[in-house]
């Protein structure tokens, strides 16, 4: 009786390793919850076979373990974690991936309110307009902040701040923003010569659903990413980086930030503003970003912890999705397709991700325990849904060792069946790759339970 019993503990305890041992390692072939289309898989995967698409082709590989020091030592206890493997993942990040950015608010930096209206939007809101001098000198680089805030809410209100891809009139047709004078990417509507033009006032609205914002009791807040750096390999020479750039021998460095480091460094920026203006809670900031906006909102959540929540929608590889899946865009094509979003150093992975030091379940980690939403879209397998709900599952046992409910499912939703309850929260959308009304109103509920305990 008593060697049953021994038998039944000994085989209960290599269970609990082998689990322990599997967590960070390839999820089985027999997936739950959400799954994709099987006729797009096809039709994607007969357009370029070099792609992974399938489930069944993704490798086996073995992550990084967000508990464990590079030395091997466990991570026990959450001073441990704060004290040490945080700033070592950190500085993993820093070195081999996004780059190292300046720390902290640039000392001559300046901040003019060029435009204060109580009463826009008929009334329902406050808008303001902000000029940010990153240097405090005439002619040096700067942004433009436009802010909208709910006139009927008690302030200091909470905020959710965004970077567009167009230009702030983008997000609404309100006449009174500024229309950006800021360069532009070619071919999308109202841009003529790579500048602005009228006709591209409130060409983005139906991704900023201003006045369902304002009618939940939250500001807005947007900044053009390009007027911090433009989004073009042009060797560094535009934007923040020749001024606040450390070179070497005339050089930058292999670890020298990239666009994703410099767009993340000025919602910093905008954070230092936020914390100026009386109308604004700065400790209940959320910080969202689309895309490759979404990359680079979850590295500005990581790195300043005054943000409160942290969202990533559609951010796939480099933003959520797990590299080691190559799944769907991998390393080697992001780096060939945007030799300038990354730092020179994350380029000797291309093709090599089992080598990295770090996955991007580590990343959602150093937000930790603050609240974070990652959201995917069904049709955009390019940015591996999975691959980023797979880094929320692998983050949560940093948010559990730091005593927070973290991602509270074992296996991936449905559709349209957001995870919300835990610090982690999860969705993954109807549609293809976008930022829709759908997604604000989750994210917004999510913030809800944060902010306004009686909702």
């Amino acid at each position: 009786m008593v060697k049953s019993k021994l038998l039944i503990a000994l085989a209960g305890l290599l269970m609990t390793i082998f689990i322990h041992t599997d967590s960070f390692g390839s999820e089985p072939n027999e997936q739950k919850g959400w799954k994709a289309s099987p006729e797009l898989v096809a039709e994607l995967a007969k357009r370029d076979p070099s792609i992974i698409y399938s489930e069944e082709k993704v490798p086996q590989y073995t992550l990084p373990d967000p508990l464990k020091l590079t030395d091997g030592s466990k991570v026990t206890d959450a001073q441990m974690w704060q004290t040490r493997r945080r700033p070592e993942i950190l500085e993993l990040f820093r070195t081999y991936v996004y780059g190292r950015s300046p720390i902290g608010r640039p000392e001559s930096m300046s901040f003019e309110v060029f435009d204060l209206d109580r009463k826009a939007l008929e009334g329902l809101a406050t808008r303001k307009q902000v000029e940010v001098n990153f240097t405090g000198k005439k002619g040096g680089p700067k942004m433009d902040i436009l802010i909208y805030l709910p006139n009927a809410a008690k302030v200091p209100v909470p905020i959710f701040v965004i970077l567009n891809f167009s230009g702030n009139q983008t997000i609404h047709p309100d006449p009174a923003i500024k229309l950006s004078k800021s360069w532009m990417r070619p071919g999308s509507t109202g841009v003529v010569d790579n500048r602005s033009t009228e006709d591209s006032r409130g060409r983005d609205y139906s991704s900023f659903p201003v006045e369902k914002i304002l009618n939940r009791g939250y500001g807005l807040a947007t900044i053009y990413y390009g007027d911090i750096d433009p989004d073009f390999h042009d060797g560094f020479a535009n934007g923040v980086h020749p001024v606040f750039d450390k070179l070497v021998d005339g050089k930058r460095s292999a670890d020298a930030w990239g666009s994703i480091g410099a767009w993340a460094w000025g919602l910093s920026r905008a954070m230092d503003y936020f914390q100026t203006d009386s109308d604004i809670d700065s400790k209940k900031v959320v910080v969202l970003g689309h895309s490759r906006l979404g990359k680079t909102a979850l590295w500005a959540g990581a790195q300043d912890e005054r943000f409160a929540i942290v969202i990533s929608n559609d951010s796939g590889c480099g933003g959520a999705a797990l590299s080691l899946r190559r799944f769907g865009e991998t390393v080697e094509r992001i780096n060939r397709n945007f030799p300038h979003w990354f730092c020179e150093s994350f380029k000797k992975y291309n093709g090599k991700e089992d080598d990295l030091p770090v996955d991007q379940h580590t990343l959602i980690a150093l937000i930790a325990p603050r609240p974070v939403y990652v959201a995917s879209a069904d049709k955009d397998l390019w940015a591996d849904p999975r691959g980023e709900f797979l880094a929320c599952k692998y983050a949560d046992p940093v948010y559990r060792l730091l005593g927070v409910d973290g991602l509270m499912v074992e296996d991936m939703p449905g559709l349209d069946q957001p995870v919300q309850k835990g610090a982690i929260g999860y969705h993954i959308r109807s549609g293809g790759h976008a930022l829709t009304e759908s997604d604000w109103q989750r994210y917004m509920d999510f913030a809800d339970k944060r902010f306004f305990s009686s909702r």
